[in-house]
């Protein structure tokens, strides 16, 4: 079975707001931490929630552009991920795949063969990526970039029944310590 990094978008390998795909930036050293995974036979597989294409707000064309984009961005830094995998609902849609619900990561294991106990959730929000991490029995990395300190802060109170496994101030230190737990 293998090891995955399950990287959350905004917030995580970039920032831009918390809008949609289109007004992702990636962080300067968001490449340089994939890259880490993948030279470690990591699996790097994107989960995001994009609930502006239930909403309308944003079409599966233009959110395949703003996918594109990223993985030429990754590319041109020498990373990529395995795989992406997208919830396009909103909350009211009651899907099973809308973070912090488990069918993207159930999906990505089906596919890749993912020991879940022995994997990472990277991202900056407690309420939907700690509890994911939490609710599939894998590592929660929460880092700091994006709202993670609010996360951390006045936000605390949404996912106070769970601790991260690591803290780390940005996506690069992340890959670091999940590199450095696979030596």
């Amino acid at each position: 079975m293998k090891i995955a990094a399950f990287i959350d978008f905004q917030g995580t390998l970039g920032g831009g707001g918390l809008d949609d795909i289109r007004s992702l930036k990636l962080f300067p050293f968001a490449a340089e931490a994939v890259k880490l995974l993948n030279r470690r036979g990591i699996l790097a597989i994107g989960m995001t929630n994009q609930s502006h294409i239930s909403r309308g707000a944003l079409t599966r064309d233009e959110y395949n552009a703003g996918l594109r984009t990223l993985h030429n961005e990754l590319a041109n830094g020498g990373a990529r991920l395995d795989a992406v995998y997208c919830c396009p609902h909103t909350d009211a849609d009651n899907c099973s795949c809308r973070k912090p619900r488990r069918g993207m990561i159930d999906s990505a294991r089906r596919d890749f063969d993912i020991d879940l106990a022995s994997s990472y959730v990277i991202g900056d929000m407690g309420a939907s990526d700690m509890v994911l991490a939490h609710n599939i029995g894998a590592k929660g990395i929460l880092v700091l970039t994006g709202v993670g300190k609010g996360s951390l802060g006045e936000f605390r109170f949404l996912w106070q029944d769970i601790e991260p496994y690591f803290i780390a101030d940005d996506i690069l230190a992340a890959a670091k310590r999940i590199v450095s737990d696979c030596s």
